[in-house]
């Protein structure tokens, strides 16, 4: 049987995924249809489902059933949805895939209570699908590392910390986003048939998934507002210690660095447009944006390099070409 493409393997993963959740129109009061429409809502809005294609191929290559690795993709996209319920919630964002953020359209109970819901969604799914232990102790530890990840950024904004630098905010990304990008897709492609990871799935799941997320900071500065689904300028908006940020206070003078932490300081309801456009565009013209690009590109070329001798030796060469290629426009992307 072919391999399909990656937009047929995403349509499979959303449709599998809604099947899963609660209707509306099923629901025996009205409260509880409502309850049903905040739990579909992030994932009826589509995204690209990328960490759930990732894995889909990943388990063919190493020669899984598609009905096997469906569930297990579909419970990680679950993963995807509840965290950004969280995350949003967390960072005070105004836009997720090109509409309000559910805690806007709700309020925060609702919203978080709809993130806890879809959490819980995504174990029962894969007890339903009856995955193999070493899957639910994956889950487990890509749950872990991403709440871990996600104090470390939250804790800087608490504290206002602007003495970081590069590695650390690569520590916290390497918990917070990368793990649960590229390595835990890898990883689950080889627990779904019962074999244990190749140890630079890790390595260069990493490497790669922390590119991806570069990129993303990249494109919430430079990219389409329409393509990209989410606020342009958000993680200014935010004061979010990106890859950029950190490069371009490093660099810039002394009282041109006091003006930018003397906003990033301040919350965002009290943040002035005029003020948010300038530090958007002395990001844009410092060089700091085409540094994250470089460090993004090398740890693309390094990942890839990694892991391009692993995936000779895997059983379906056509699932593994499909995973190469997607693995790829991690980092050369548009939006």
């Amino acid at each position: 049987m072919p391999v399909p493409g990656a937009g047929e393997l995403r349509s499979q993963i959303h449709r599998y995924l809604l099947d899963f959740l609660p209707r509306p129109e099923d629901a025996r009061r009205p409260e509880l249809a409502e309850y049903a429409r905040l739990l579909r809502d992030y994932p009826e809005r589509g995204g690209k489902m990328l960490r759930g294609t990732l894995c889909l191929y990943a388990a063919l290559a190493h020669g899984a059933s598609f009905e096997r690795a469906l569930p297990v993709a579909a419970a990680l996209e679950l993963f995807q949805n509840w965290a950004l319920v969280h995350d949003d919630i967390e960072d005070g964002s105004e836009e997720r895939r090109g509409r309000p953020t559910l805690h806007r359209l709700y309020g925060v109970p609702l919203a978080l209570n709809a993130g806890d819901a879809l959490h819980a969604f995504m174990w029962a799914l894969l007890v339903h699908a009856k995955a193999p232990q070493p899957v639910f102790s994956e889950f487990a530890e890509l749950s872990t590392r991403t709440a871990r990840g996600q104090h470390l950024e939250i804790s800087w904004l608490e504290a206002a910390r602007f003495d970081l630098t590069g590695a650390d905010y690569l520590e916290m990304v390497s918990d917070k986003a990368a793990y649960y990008t590229a390595a835990a897709p890898l990883r689950l492609g080889a627990l779904i048939v019962g074999e244990a990871p190749p140890p630079l799935y890790l390595d260069a799941g990493l490497k790669l998934g922390t590119g991806f997320q570069i990129m993303d900071d990249v494109l919430n500065l430079a990219g389409d507002n329409e393509k990209y689904g989410k606020e342009i300028a958000g993680d200014v908006w935010e004061g979010k210690r990106t890859l950029i940020l950190l490069h371009y206070l490093r660099s810039c003078a002394p009282e041109e660095r006091s003006k930018a932490e003397r906003l990033l300081r301040t919350a965002r309801e009290s943040k002035k447009a005029g003020e948010v456009a300038w530090l958007h565009s002395r990001l844009l013209h410092s060089g700091a944006v085409q540094h994250a690009r470089g460090v993004a590109e090398k740890l693309l070329a390094e990942g890839l390099s990694e892991l391009k001798s692993s995936f000779k030796g895997l059983p379906n060469q056509e699932a593994a070409l499909a995973l190469w290629d997607l693995l790829e426009t991690l980092v050369r992307r548009e939006a």
